[in-house]
Order: structure tokens, then sequence, then C-alpha cells
């Protein structure tokens, strides 16, 4: 008996699923610039998420239809739900902004947006080495050093929210955002953890 070689696909849908969170994260740069057309952003975000959700039915589609996988089930669809989440985290981000008609946003959060960027940046040109299992060392560095940069961004972001400048009612709207943010931020890091787990059991 002949197993089918693993299917190579894989990694063109994960390479599909991060050129997505590329997509995502400039949106919300756009969002939170100045003069944004809000309404049109959050509806361009609304379509880059449920494209990204589209990318993720289908790596679940095909390991549910395929005999031998590059890698293991079990981590196939933990990658799929970790890129899936970091751009949920995104799009709550930019839809909170629209619903909640927030007029001033903190400078400080552009460093934020600035981190998810270099993230999805990085996760987009991590996902074809996969292929190889090569060269995934320093990514997984840099999106933890990245990582820890955003959450002193967050610190920083929430002691100014809390510092009296701001209406009550002002602090609770920014806060969702930031948090939101911050998710998306976290939620880079699990994917990187999860990458380095598959390099090492595969190496």
């Amino acid at each position: 008996m002949r197993f089918r070689p693993a299917d190579t696909s894989f990694y063109d849908l994960f390479a599909e699923s991060a050129s997505h969170l590329v997509n995502g994260a400039a949106l919300l740069a756009e969002m939170l610039a100045e003069g944004a057309a809000r309404e049109d952003i959050a509806q361009r975000m609304r379509d880059a998420e449920h494209q990204a959700d589209e990318s993720t039915h289908n790596v679940i589609r095909r390991v549910n239809t395929t005999f031998v996988t590059p890698f293991d089930r079990e981590d196939i669809y933990s990658l799929a739900s970790g890129l899936d989440d970091v751009m949920d985290f995104m799009e709550e981000a930019v839809d909170l902004v629209l619903l909640y008609e927030v007029e001033r946003l903190p400078s400080e959060l552009a460093n934020q947006v600035e981190v998810l960027q270099r993230c999805a940046e990085l996760t987009a040109d991590a996902m074809p080495r996969l292929r190889t299992m090569k060269d995934l060392e320093e990514f997984w560095i840099e999106i933890n050093r990245l990582e820890n940069a955003g959450d002193k961004s967050y610190r920083r972001i929430l002691a100014k929210l809390f510092s009296g400048k701001y209406e009550a009612l002002e602090v609770l709207k920014l806060k969702d955002i930031v948090d939101s943010l911050e998710a998306a931020i976290d939620a880079f890091e699990t994917v990187a953890n999860i990458v380095e787990q598959i390099a090492v059991k595969e190496s």
C-alpha cells in the first residue's frame, strides 16, 4: 500500500490567510488616521474579515478531506484558528472605532498599529517557509520582541487613559479599542508559538 504524498496546498492556504492579516493591519492604520472615511474603511474591513474566514474554512475543509497532511492535524487546526483570531481582533477594533464614534484617539495607538503591521508582515513572510521548516527561528523571536514592545505601549496608553484627562465614558470606549489591539498583538504571538511548536516537532 502506498500513501499519497502530503498535500502541499496547505502552505499556500496559510500564506493566503497571512496575506489577509497584512491587509487587515493596513486597514486598521487607515481607520485610526485623522479624517479617515470610517464607514468605508469599516466595510472594507468586514469584507476582508469574511475573506479571511473563507481562507480558514478552506484549511479546515482540506484537513478533513486529506489522508496525509504535511504536519499534525491538530497543529494545522491550531494555526488556522490562530491566524483567524488575529483578523477577528483587528476587525473588532475597527468596528468599535466606528460604533463608538470616537472623535479623539490617543496618538500612542499608532505604536500599537505599527507593531501589528510589522507582525503581519513577518507572519506573511514566515508562512511559505513552513514548507521547508528552515529559517523560522528569527520569526518567533522577533514576534516575541514585538509583543513585549506592544505590552509596554499598552501599559502607557492605559496610564494616559486613567490620568484624568479623559471623560469617564471616553475612557471606557477607548479602553475597549485598546484592548482589542492588544488582543490582536497577543494573538500574533500565539501564532508564532504554534509555528515554533510545529518546527520543533518536525525537526
